[in-house]
């Protein structure tokens, strides 16, 4: 039979991602039902591919099966072959990994999975080998066998029912609302949430486990801090300090240049996916600086302004925006021992050796500097170099060195910047310059909360974003808000973290600035979560809007409703990002003193009490709902200013005092 899919199309997208493969052999189509129409043409399954520009595996499984002629060969053939990036289709990339999760125990990227014509998944997995490893069979032959099995009637009537019975769980667990809503939630929530995360708390190296991958988990941080602001208890504060210690001092967070990496490999955070995410550098600096005000260490502080410094240089467009990420690999600088100077390896711009750095610094800075940071001969990552750590104390360098702390650090900053502006010599991570509304809206938040304690100079910075991201993803006219925005081109319209997120953000920047065309743009997005998301029957707010909402065609330009997905998802548990659904709630609950109604306040109590019985089950699971749910309950903390424009005392006080969650008005 001819094969269903003529070419390659993706050549047609602007994301990155799917640029990435725009030369691939495989035929390549993105989502949409024009492919999934195909599929039904030629009686064949679909394969999906999720995943994203700066996904390590995900570059893997493209050189070693998606390159490769012959496997490509089978796909075209036998398969209608979708890729998807999860940034741009996080509704997509939701639904398939619930099923993964429901079937597996568990997901990542990439993300693979062989659908009907109808796009319910029978098959999952993420990345497969080309050739048999341990427990993961080979693509190509798995492809085969699917193949294979499609053909033959039983065996495809079992897969068909596997689908169904797949799809359904998934649809249970991403469309869940109950018969009727429970009583709400209550006091003591954040308590109950504390007391989970201590019982997962890695007492050693800090974070949550015993053992690797370790992912940075601000959100039960920023419970830890809250319950032991509360309540003063010392095993919470040191819980939460440990970890913010533990990621700051290992290899996690890039010690030459300041920003996090996306996670470790290894339980004391030595070794990490070397991938900068901008949520991640969002997320991360709002924590530090609750740590730096409940402890008053400067550590914190200064991480947290490195953190934000770092997105400023690297991941900023020239007008304000923030880009989304830098990739994991690049080529290695010139002269590195076992290192092809055209092949892309992980973490190469990050890692070191010890003549790398002789070859900056004389001595004896040079030995201090390797001292500080374990660079040494055989190294602590592949190829014989060192990822930097913070391996000896400035203390411990200081007795030896017989010279006062301050003037060792003192000679360690001045090293430092040696090392980053040699560092800039080297060949860079690729960048994906997509602007994605969501994201931004949390790194607004971060920089906002940074100009209470750091300087003007960061809310600068969120005033600058909010206003990039108002004049090229919003119109005012239809209310509308898409998700991305990359060179002029406009992808939307928006989900619901990109309402909620960016609401915040604008939110949190008017509790800066005192501007109140920032709070009028965050009770406009608020209006949008209520018009395009909530539904008053189930008393929930949906990740995306309902099918056909507004009149649309479904897929078209105008609806973010999807026929073909299987689900309409809610986004109940923090994860990366944290939960729209939670901050969503909690953006409507406090935006509700700014109206002369109780609407916001009436379906915030809506979701919490809709969800209610799932929160108090799983309060750790669900830090962002507990923190609405808290608010709803108590009404939050709320600073109130009369005045022409703050007095400088006053807002050092603000700056200094910790007050979680607390609105300024």
């Amino acid at each position: 039979m001819s094969q269903p899919t003529e070419r390659n199309r993706l050549d047609e997208e602007s994301s990155p991602y799917l640029r990435q493969h725009a030369d691939n052999p495989v035929n390549w189509q993105p989502w949409g039902e024009e492919a999934f129409d195909l599929a039904r043409e030629y009686d064949v399954p679909v394969f999906v591919s999720i995943g994203y520009s700066s996904c390590h595996w995900c570059h893997v499984m493209e050189e070693e099966s998606f390159a490769d002629e012959e496997t490509a060969a089978l796909l075209n053939e036998s398969f209608v072959p979708v890729k998807v990036d999860r940034e741009e289709r996080p509704d997509v990339d939701s639904t398939f990994m619930t099923v993964s999760q429901l079937v597996t125990g568990g997901g990542g990227w990439p993300l693979s999975a062989w659908c009907t014509p109808e796009g319910e998944p029978f098959y999952v997995g993420t990345y497969f080998p080309p050739e048999s490893r341990g427990n993961r069979p080979s693509f190509p032959g798995l492809c085969r066998r699917i193949a294979d099995s499609w053909t033959d009637p039983e065996q495809r009537a079992e897969m068909e029912r596997r689908a169904e019975q797949w799809t359904t769980s998934a649809r249970d667990e991403l469309e869940s609302v109950p018969d009727s809503p429970g009583e709400p939630p209550g006091a003591g929530l954040l308590d109950e949430a504390a007391a989970a995360a201590m019982r997962s708390t890695d007492t050693e190296h800090g974070g949550f486990g015993t053992s690797g991958p370790k992912f940075p988990m601000p959100g039960r941080v920023d419970i830890l801090l809250r319950a032991a602001g509360r309540t003063g208890r010392g095993d919470l504060l040191e819980a939460a300090t440990r970890t913010l210690d533990g990621m700051a001092s290992g290899g996690m967070y890039d010690q030459i240049g300041g920003g996090f990496h996306r996670y470790a490999v290894d339980r004391s955070w030595t070794i990490p996916h070397f991938e900068k995410m901008l949520y991640d550098n969002a997320e991360l600096p709002m924590v530090y600086l609750d740590g730096h005000r409940l402890t008053g260490d400067l550590r914190y502080a200064r991480v947290a302004a490195e953190s934000l410094t770092f997105l400023e240089r690297e991941l900023r467009h020239p007008d304000g925006g923030f880009f989304s990420t830098l990739d994991a690999r690049s080529r290695a600088p010139d002269g590195r021992e076992g290192s092809s100077a055209d092949e892309p390896l992980e973490g190469a711009f990050y890692a070191w050796t010890p003549a790398e750095v002789d070859a900056v610094l004389d001595e004896p800075v040079a030995d201090l500097v390797k001292a500080r940071y374990g660079i040494r001969s055989g190294g602590n990552f592949e190829r014989g170099t060192t990822v930097p750590t913070l391996a000896t104390s400035v203390d411990s360098l200081a007795a030896e060195h017989d010279r006062s702390p301050e003037a060792i650090e003192e000679l360690l900053a001045e090293a430092r910047d040696a090392l980053f502006e040699a560092r800039e010599e080297r060949p860079r991570p690729a960048r994906d310059e997509k602007v994605l509304a969501s994201w931004n809206g949390r790194a607004i938040s971060a920089f906002a909360a940074a100009g209470t304690v750091l300087g003007d100079a960061y809310t600068d910075l969120a005033v600058d974003a909010l206003e990039f991201c108002r004049d090229r993803l919003y119109d005012a006219e239809s209310d509308r808000l898409d998700r991305r925005w990359i060179d002029g081109d406009v992808a939307g319209p928006g989900y619901l973290d990109d309402y909620a997120f960016l609401a915040r953000g604008a939110l949190d920047t008017y509790g800066a600035t005192g501007d109140l065309d920032a709070l009028a743009f965050a009770v406009a997005l608020a209006d949008g979560i209520v018009e395009e998301f909530y539904d008053a029957d189930d008393g929930t707010i949906y990740f995306t809007r309902d099918v056909g909402s507004g009149g649309d065609v479904v897929g078209s330009p105008g609806s973010s409703g999807d026929a073909t997905l299987f689900a309409r998802p809610q986004e109940f548990a923090d994860r990366s990002t944290p939960s729209s659904l939670g901050v969503a709630a909690d953006t409507l609950a406090v935006l509700d003193g700014f109206r002369t109604d109780d609407r916001f306040r009436s379906i915030a109590e809506a979701v919490v009490r809709t969800h209610a019985d799932r929160i108090r089950a799983s309060p750790l699971e669900h830090v962002s709902l507990v923190r609405a749910a808290e608010r709803v309950e108590s009404g939050g903390i709320e600073v109130t200013i009369a005045a022409e424009e703050v007095p400088r005392a006053w807002r050092e006080a603000l700056g200094e005092r910790y007050l979680p969650g607390a609105t300024v008005a």
